[in-house]
């Protein structure tokens, strides 16, 4: 071998050494760099960044918030949502609701129209002042003039449920008691509705019902059309321990 042709083989070796060392080498057949993908692609994330097991939670009941929730009954699976506007509203929005152990709280009846005290709501509610209590309270009793609608609450058909005169917007009463189902705010649950009994005592009111609506406000009570309170009273379990969650969306909302 001459000296000129070794000293081109040391150059060339040289030369292929360097361009292996700067990156330039080819890639291997059929694999592809990241920075060569075609344009809308991407590679795929390391394990440890892929989206996980998704988690359902039972849902919490609508338009209530943690503090309200917190004075419902452990053993509560039905409540009657009525929910109004302002502190200062008399209409309001009922909606019956039902608590099953994986997908929590579900709407099963309304959202119906309703009616409520003249002056709206408040939580010290006091005889006369034409407010509605604020609050969880249970139903556990009904009644009515009518004869049983084919409610599995207890139901007490009585002529003493008449009534007659006219309401706050001159509207007549007469028909309003055909069906109630009585609130359990200062009363003795397990008695008709007609029961004047006041265990908180008798300047804080009571006879708290949920009746047939008069087309106007009421002194204190929850009222219905006539036909959503004979759904009402179709719905209500008391297996499930209804209750009745009523207020302004404000406070509902705590």
């Amino acid at each position: 071998m001459t000296v000129r042709r070794a000293l081109a083989l040391v150059i060339g070796a040289v030369v292929c050494a360097g361009a292996l060392g700067t990156g330039c080498a080819q890639q291997p057949s059929g694999t592809t760099s990241r920075d060569s993908q075609p344009p809308g692609t991407s590679a795929s994330p390391p394990a440890s960044a892929q989206a996980g097991p998704r988690h359902s939670f039972p849902r919490p009941l609508p338009g209530v918030g943690p503090a309200v929730r917190a004075r419902l009954p452990d053993a509560s699976r039905q409540a009657l949502v009525v929910t109004g506007a302002t502190e200062s509203s008399n209409r309001a929005e009922a909606v019956v609701w039902e608590r099953h152990p994986a997908q929590g709280w579900r709407a099963v009846a309304g959202p119906w129209p309703a009616h409520n005290g003249l002056r709206g709501w408040t939580d010290d509610h006091e005889a006369g002042d034409l407010r509605t209590p604020i609050g969880v309270f249970r139903l556990s009793d009904a009644g009515g003039r009518l004869p049983d609608p084919g409610t599995r609450l207890p139901y007490d058909q009585d002529p003493e449920f008449a009534v007659s005169g006219t309401g706050h917007l001159g509207e007549p009463l007469e028909g309003s008691f055909d069906y109630v189902i009585a609130i359990d705010y200062n009363r003795v649950p397990g008695t008709t509705p007609l029961d004047k009994t006041r265990p908180l005592g008798e300047d804080r009111g009571g006879g708290v019902w949920i009746h047939v609506d008069h087309q106007g406000p009421t002194n204190a009570c929850v009222s219905l059309s006539e036909e959503h309170m004979r759904a009402l009273l179709n719905v209500l379990d008391p297996d499930k321990e209804p209750v009745i969650v009523m207020g302004p969306a404000s406070v509902l909302a705590r």
